[in-house]
């Protein structure tokens, strides 16, 4: 393990909490520039909360815990999707955390460190604190004593009703496209609104979907770190990320309906102004053709020498035109 620098006195700002929970024993709070020797064979376990943490701290407070060198660089390392990480000594789980800013999402990611009595987790770019999770499992010590995996179970059970949160936000706003479109239809803003919020439900759902397969597997598979009873908690979580994928689904394809349904519309709308168009111009046609020909001017043309010759034209005319314009009308033409 490398020599770890010290670190500034500021980095406190980024602990969000730091405890040692033993079975019959208060909370201890902990200081994570003088950390206890970590030894996984004691009851309890240690968690420790960071949000946006340096290098520096993280290569600290891995040097104090034990933690392997490629745990601590995966630690540092940035990841945009969900992964589950497994070391000779711990196991890292990754999840990407949602929020909603004037209805578009604000992506951050949560990484949760599971090792024998260990639980550390990384917040970054989430606006959304794990306080009232861990004042709740405080309030109940019975569920503090079954350790740091099934803590680590109901972060990714909170991390899902983030979600839920954020996707009823958005269920509204897609109630309310659907509601304009009945009323009034779509203007060209609205299908734009309506591209960008299906764009941003694909980019959740790809953030999403794969902590569902994560779940599962650590419900499914021996892990050194995950016990058989935190097994089944896991199980559950992945359940309500695979409903919270089908949720986002028909929430896309609600969208879809309404956008191909805009587009219908706006088809139907030009077909029906290319039908009077051309009906307009049929009927235009007639007095158009009469007037052509006997504004020909030839000298020989007999019409123009009738004493009833200029009302029968017009009679014609108007006859033809109203018939055509009756025509038009009956077939909804016009």
């Amino acid at each position: 393990m490398q020599e770890i620098a010290p670190v500034a006195p500021d980095a406190q700002d980024v602990v969000v909490a730091a405890y040692r929970y033993q079975s019959g024993q208060p909370a201890q709070a902990l200081d994570i520039h003088h950390l206890p020797v970590h030894d996984p064979l004691k009851d309890g376990f240690i968690w420790i909360g960071l949000k946006d943490p340096s290098e520096a701290i993280l290569r600290e407070v891995g040097g104090q815990l034990g933690l392997p060198d490629n745990a601590v660089e995966e630690l540092i390392a940035p990841h945009r999707r969900p992964k589950l990480l497994e070391f000779s000594n711990c196991l890292i789980v990754v999840a990407v955390t949602l929020g909603l800013k004037d209805l578009r999402p604000l992506f951050g990611t949560t990484q949760i460190l599971i090792a024998h009595g260990l639980l550390l987790t990384v917040r970054r770019g989430s606006n959304s604190s794990y306080l009232e999770l861990r004042a709740r499992l405080e309030s109940t010590p019975a569920l503090l004593e079954r350790g740091s995996d099934f803590v680590a179970s109901e972060l990714l059970d909170l991390i899902v009703d983030q979600y839920q949160t954020c996707l009823e936000q958005t269920e509204k706003a897609v109630e309310a496209i659907e509601q304009q479109f009945l009323i009034r239809g779509f203007k060209e803003n609205d299908v734009r609104r309506i591209y960008r919020l299906r764009r941003d439900l694909l980019r959740v759902y790809n953030a999403v979907t794969p902590l569902a397969e994560l779940s599962r597997r650590l419900s499914r598979i021996e892990l050194a770190y995950v016990d058989a009873e935190s097994r089944a908690y896991f199980g559950e979580v992945a359940d309500r990320i695979a409903r919270t994928s089908e949720f986002i689904n028909s929430l896309r394809q609600a969208l879809a309906f309404a956008f191909e349904g805009g587009l219908m519309i706006g088809q139907m709308q030009q077909t029906d102004t290319t039908r009077k168009l051309a009906a307009w111009a049929a009927i235009l046609a007639v007095p158009t053709a009469v007037a052509g020909i006997y504004g020909m001017n030839f000298k020989f043309m007999p019409e123009l020498e009738w004493t009833l010759g200029y009302p029968l034209a017009l009679g014609l005319m108007g006859s033809v035109c109203g018939f055509l314009y009756w025509k038009f009308k009956k077939a909804k033409w016009l």
